[in-house]
């Protein structure tokens, strides 16, 4: 039976929109700005909801399937950890139906009435099932950071645009009202002249050393490792503390900093940095976690924008982040006419003005989204470009990954954003590090 779709009232919708953006702490101008442009919310019926596969199937993969399950139905769900794979598909059982179960992606590809991947694998998965999805013509929601090394960026890029499949990259801070009201005052030089960006990400895990374990009989250790160097199962190595070893991640850096580096490119509006120079605070512990945990990395553009990327501490990895000095998790942009202050939680200027006074009619205006779930599930229906798609999370995570050779390297690089190469000093040793060697079956040509 076909069930008509319909369309909340647009009143409706304005005075929801509204609320919801003084909450924020937005200005009254960019909400009415917003609200007189948006469209009212289409509630999708049975027959327009496309069929999706949960690839990656912990805590992260089951919060973004419950966000895509307003749009589409989760009809299958893959994991090399049995266990993992049985919960989300107990979650996910509606109406009597069970999502079916695999335990290798490339069965999933398989299934023609498959039409969305939820790419939420650790980090050096990320690649090898988002290649696999578009050789399979299937559209992807992936996870931040989009790849492990810079060079998985260059052939997921060319397998997207080849196959035209939608890859929207879970940045979603690139769908919140307050980061883009920041990005759109920096970029209008609300500030004046942008001159330093500073970026207080969490501090990483500094543990160890830790002791090899039996592997768990629910638990495919060696397809869990993938690409990576074979070693002996360590439990603090798989599920969520994987970021914190470079083999699978790059701490913080790559986590939380894929979120904040990005708004931060976005503010500055160039492909990426000229120079990098960075250097951690603290040692890991032999026998223990690989990424650096406390660090200081310094981006330099072209434009003569630095970006100074910190770690802070709190009780908890991804809480409020707040450290004993009152320094917050987010990011400030400063310029010859004053600073702007955003996180998830709150926006601030030096000057009340800097956010309440209007920009001008033509002003420079960025992609407007405001649920990154929809906006991916929108451009799956129109084929239009996601607001963080596949080149911006290549650029975004690039970033990222040139923090963390520069903190590994103990040097200060050079960088040709265009070319995508380090030069001068060190280039030689540096662009060495732009790929890493990936252990068979699980290379690029895996699936």
């Amino acid at each position: 039976m076909t069930t008509k779709s319909f369309f909340i009232s647009r009143r409706s919708f304005l005075k929801r929109c509204s609320l919801a953006g003084a909450a924020a702490g937005l200005p009254a101008w960019f909400m009415e700005r917003d609200l007189a442009e948006a469209a009212p919310v289409r509630t999708l019926g049975p027959n327009d909801r496309p069929a999706i596969a949960l690839v990656g199937c912990g805590g992260q993969g089951r919060g973004d399937a419950s966000h895509a399950k307003l749009f589409g139905d989760i009809v299958a769900v893959c994991d090399v950890d049995s266990e993992h794979a049985e919960a989300a598909a107990k979650q996910f059982a509606d109406g009597g139906k069970t999502p079916s179960i695999f335990n290798d992606l490339r069965k999933v590809m398989e299934r023609n009435d498959i039409q969305i991947i939820l790419n939420t694998t650790p980090d050096h998965w990320h690649t090898l099932v988002n290649l696999a999805a578009a050789k399979a013509g299937k559209d992807v929601y992936s996870e931040k950071p989009l790849t492990l090394t810079i060079d998985e960026g260059h052939h997921v890029i060319k397998a997207v645009r080849k196959s035209k499949i939608v890859l929207q990259t879970g940045t979603q801070q690139r769908s919140s009202a307050r980061f883009r009201l920041a990005c759109e005052l920096v970029r209008n030089q609300r500030l004046g002249q942008l001159q330093q960006i500073t970026v207080w990400l969490p501090a990483g895990l500094h543990e160890g050393p830790f002791s090899p374990k039996a592997t768990p009989v629910e638990l495919n250790w060696d397809f869990w490792q993938g690409q990576t160097a074979n070693v002996d199962y360590v439990p603090q190595r798989c599920h969520q503390t994987f970021r914190f070893w470079y083999d699978y991640s790059g701490g913080t850096m790559t986590d939380w900093g894929a979120h904040h580096n990005d708004i931060a490119r976005w503010a500055v509006g160039l492909d990426g940095p000229v120079n990098i120079e960075g250097a951690p605070s603290t040692q890991p512990i032999p026998g223990g976690y690989t990424a650096f945990s406390d660090y200081e990395v310094t981006f330099t553009y072209a434009n003569g924008v630095r970006q100074t990327v910190k770690t802070t501490h709190d009780d908890t990895i991804y809480g409020s982040v707040v450290n004993e000095k009152g320094q917050r998790n987010g990011i400030k942009f400063e310029g010859t006419n004053g600073w702007i202050w955003v996180n998830r939680d709150e926006i601030e200027a030096s000057d009340d003005a800097l956010l309440s006074t209007p920009l001008p009619a033509g002003a420079t205006r960025l992609y407007a989204s405001d649920n990154h779930m929809g906006n991916f599930f929108d451009c799956v229906r129109s084929r239009k470009p996601p607001v963080a798609d596949v080149e911006t999370g290549h650029r975004s995570a690039s970033v990222c990954h040139l923090g963390v050779m520069a903190l590994r390297l103990g040097r200060k690089l050079e960088w040709d954003p265009g070319r995508e190469k380090f030069t001068g000093e060190g280039a030689k040793e540096a662009n060495k590090m732009l790929a890493r060697e990936m252990r068979k079956p699980f290379d690029y040509h895996f699936a």
